[in-house]
């Protein structure tokens, strides 16, 4: 009977391991199946183009000329200003919730918080159109044009659609991301470290900046790279407020494009294979920067995390 019950554990335990293991390579089938999906896509349009398509600052279906660099800008500056925004407000809401409020009050904060993460991409575009478009084209960007005009990054117009626009809403999209991981992150810093520092005499504020943010630069760089990764891929919201043209101005005050928004725009419409081949090579483009970009964060956690030799954490 022993060795009956011992023998129904180990049929359990290969089971669930085989099962776990199979789960496991799902994922990296799906990853490998889109990639081969896009690659061979992507085939026709790198036969006629080479390395071009990737530094050809020209997109016209029209005449069959494809370059991808806009879009690559585009996508690549809009989610640069997004993280340059979310990122210190992500860390002080981070912050206040772990540090700074009262205990009746971090729950229902919190709770409204990761609530935006759960609006749907054309929720935000519709009021991006009707709302962030027009206080950025009457307040945001005459401000800016006046203060900071002597910079190519703030001549032009003041359209309301654009670069600066796109950066701002996706800004909002990606801070329930990076703050959430970012409070839990914080959270799980020692008290004991934290009450130590507070013992000999530091302020709230000293604790904060030689404790707390240390002990979790890892966890808060993880959760840059995530909403990074997602300001990315961010296709319906984008799309909506950008403008839609593919062309490289060094104003955040043009118009733009992204990957995702062109692909979002012209898929249904490409009236040719060449036209359906150049939108998935830009879908090929955008999977690798999102491959390199994690793999440089993956390099960078570690880098930071690592902890030299002759210091142990708690």
């Amino acid at each position: 009977m022993e060795k009956k019950s011992y023998k129904a554990w180990l049929e359990g335990d290969i089971a669930f391991r085989g099962f776990a293991y199979l789960a496991a390579l799902s994922l990296v089938g799906v990853v490998l199946a889109i990639l081969w999906v896009l690659v061979e896509g992507a085939q026709l349009t790198f036969t006629k183009f080479g390395p071009g398509f990737a530094l050809g600052s020209r997109w016209d279906p029209v005449h069959g000329v494809f370059g991808a660099l806009p879009l690559v800008y585009g996508t690549v500056v809009s989610s640069l200003i997004a993280l340059a925004i979310a990122l210190p407000l992500s860390l002080g809401i981070a912050i206040y919730l772990t540090q700074l409020a009262p205990h009746w009050l971090r729950g229902p904060v919190s709770f409204l918080v990761e609530l935006l993460a759960a609006i749907p991409s054309v929720v935000y575009g519709l009021w991006g159109v009707f709302v962030l478009v027009p206080w950025v084209r009457s307040s945001v960007e005459p401000v800016l044009g006046s203060a900071l005009g002597f910079l190519p990054l703030f001549k032009g117009a003041p359209y309301g659609f654009g670069m600066l626009a796109a950066g701002i809403i996706l800004a909002i999209m990606i801070t329930p991301t990076i703050s959430a991981v970012s409070r839990e992150v914080l959270l799980v810093v020692p008290r004991s470290q934290q009450e130590a520092m507070l013992a000999l005499g530091a302020t709230r504020w000293e604790t904060i900046r030689m404790v707390v943010l240390p002990y979790g630069r890892s966890g808060i760089l993880g959760a840059a790279i995530l909403g990074l990764g997602r300001a990315l891929g961010e296709t319906m919201a984008v799309t909506m407020v950008i403008g839609n043209r593919p062309q490289i101005f060094p104003s955040l005050f043009e118009l733009a494009q992204t990957i995702a928004s062109i692909i979002a725009n012209e898929f249904s419409e490409a009236f040719n294979d060449l036209h359906l081949s150049a939108l998935v090579a830009a879908g090929l483009i955008l999977f690798v920067i999102t491959l390199l970009l994690n793999i440089m964060a993956r390099l960078l956690v570690w880098r930071v995390a690592r902890v030299p030799q002759g210091v142990t954490r708690e």
